[in-house]
């Protein structure tokens, strides 16, 4: 079934009187529980790509449908909720709540969209990312891929259609980076989870189960790896 609808999807900046085109008429389509990284160096036009299926940023020309919803008709605070209930965004800097713990900062999407979390799904997810003995710890208190854990477990509450992995192991170590991507799989067949990640690195991608690769905010090659 499919979830994400790209269409000819442009997006233009201007510095001065020069234009820069980040994004060249792109389409793609994904099906609901696939496991997509976006490809490219810096530059090509990828995190422009995330932001815009994110709902963080607008495209110049084009549509953005997900579950058959046109994103950009949305007003801003309808796209604000959109982007609380149905994207969960993991980034390469964790962007945790410092005075927040593990489960607090897991629970805070659920907790501002007026919800009572879901204890046994918390607690699922807190035993597949292996926190258990760390749930009343401070983000100061984790290591960089504890607080990676914790920024999955935040994205994953919500239970969003697409989950969008931002460089999600560009500041850690390469074991810490092995468990992020164990991790990521896991919640795509598990939960059979959509997801969207975004890399400069080809081994990384393989760990996917589709590589699109962007080159000038064009889409160069588009193949399936599993």
């Amino acid at each position: 079934m499919e979830i994400l609808k790209v269409e000819n999807l442009n997006k233009t900046y201007k510095s001065g009187t020069i234009e820069v085109k980040a994004l060249d008429n792109i389409s793609f389509s994904v099906e609901k529980g696939d496991f997509v990284a976006i490809v490219g160096s810096s530059g090509s036009g990828k995190s422009t790509l995330l932001h815009i299926l994110g709902g963080v940023d607008r495209p110049t020309s084009g549509k953005v449908y997900l579950n058959g919803k046109d994103v950009y008709k949305l007003n801003e605070n309808n796209l604000a909720i959109f982007r609380r209930r149905e994207v969960g965004l993991i980034y390469q800097f964790y962007n945790l709540i410092p005075i927040l713990n593990v489960k607090e900062n897991i629970t805070l999407p659920v907790l501002l969209d007026g919800k009572k979390p879901d204890t046994k799904y918390l607690n699922e997810i807190i035993h597949t990312l292996g926190l258990d003995n760390r749930v009343n710890h401070l983000p100061n208190e984790l290591s960089g891929g504890q607080q990676q854990r914790v920024s999955i477990g935040r994205a994953l509450m919500n239970h969003p259609a697409l989950l969008l992995a931002d460089e999600p192991t560009g500041n850690l170590d390469s074991k810490a980076s092995s468990e992020i991507m164990e991790l990521l799989q896991v919640s795509n067949e598990k939960y059979n989870q959509t997801i969207i990640m975004i890399t400069h690195d080809k081994n990384l991608a393989i760990n996917a189960k589709r590589i699109i690769t962007i080159n000038d905010g064009k889409i160069i090659s588009d193949e399936r790896v599993n």
